[in-house]
């Protein structure tokens, strides 16, 4: 299967970055294209830089604006599309929602996202509540996609319980990236654990991972940070986390990379972790620690 990866800045001005979002689809979907995945709340700014109530008004139904302009696109382009949605559920209740939208145009399915982080200059507690989908697989046409969100991608119970579910590949829409007063090592540090972490999940898995994440500078507007510099380098990695491509550090991107979702049973024929696993003595991973 060839998959679309959409690696793009953040931008103020929504309909140019609506157009720049299904510009760049149809380019997927030129090169062939089965499946393309967008970036962590991809319609504009990273708002969770700040704290403020008037950024709930970006938030939208689901199904909403976004899903039946994208859904068209899908339509229009026989691709599916992974979106990336700031969900109003009801009123209080907000979600950072994953939609993916069949080839018809329909909504396949949904997640929410269920890692919260709140760290400086990444303030989603206040705007997110925790999903309660859990980990389920979105059965589409082009196989059964588990996708998780972003904070999602540090956690291998996430990982593990969507491939338990018959995920066929894992995929992750992000937004992460550095703040300006890091280190030259603290920087490479940071990026190289992110990849490696979900290399590890494609690895423990047997399946492919895909991660898209959004790229540039994007100043705090409280003033109180110097912004976030985002990393960008989505990447797509095959079952055994051999890296398939890697986006620029510091540059929009549109990348189609080929995956053999096949490859999956042979690799898991030579590495049976799931026929390993000491299943009668994983009870406490249910604890939040464990003492003696």
């Amino acid at each position: 299967m060839k998959i679309g990866l959409l690696q793009q800045t953040g931008s103020r001005g929504y309909p140019a970055t609506i157009g720049k979002l299904k510009a760049n689809v149809a380019r997927c979907a030129s090169e062939g294209a089965e499946l393309v995945v967008l970036q962590e709340l991809h319609n504009g700014l990273y708002f969770r830089q700040t704290e403020d109530t008037a950024c709930f008004d970006l938030a939208e139904p689901v199904p909403g604006p976004s899903t039946e302009r994208f859904g068209a696109l899908a339509k229009e382009l026989n691709v599916v599309l992974v979106l990336s949605l700031f969900e109003k559920r009801a009123p209080g209740v907000y979600h950072n929602t994953a939609v993916v939208i069949d080839r018809d145009g329909a909504i396949a399915g949904r997640y929410r996202k269920m890692h919260i982080p709140d760290d400086p200059a990444y303030y989603e507690k206040f705007y997110f509540t925790p999903g309660d989908l859990g980990f389920v697989p979105v059965q589409t046409s082009v196989g059964r996609l588990g996708v998780l969100v972003c904070w999602d991608q540090w956690y291998p119970e996430a990982a593990r319980l969507m491939a338990m579910r018959g995920a066929d590949i894992l995929i992750y829409p992000t937004a992460i990236g550095w703040e300006s007063s890091d280190t030259d090592e603290e920087m490479a540090r940071q990026r190289d654990a992110w990849m490696t972490v979900q290399r590890g999940h494609a690895i423990a898995n047997n399946l492919p991972v895909v991660a898209v994440n959004r790229v540039g500078y994007e100043p705090d507007p409280s003033g109180r940070t110097n912004g976030i510099r985002f990393w960008g380098s989505s990447f797509a990695a095959g079952q055994q986390g051999e890296l398939l491509a890697v986006c620029a550090t510091d540059e929009e991107e549109v990348c189609v990379v080929e995956v053999d979702l096949e490859r999956t049973e042979h690799v898991r024929r030579w590495w049976p972790f799931f026929r390993d696993r000491r299943i009668d003595a994983y009870g406490g991973l249910t604890e939040r620690f464990l003492t003696e």
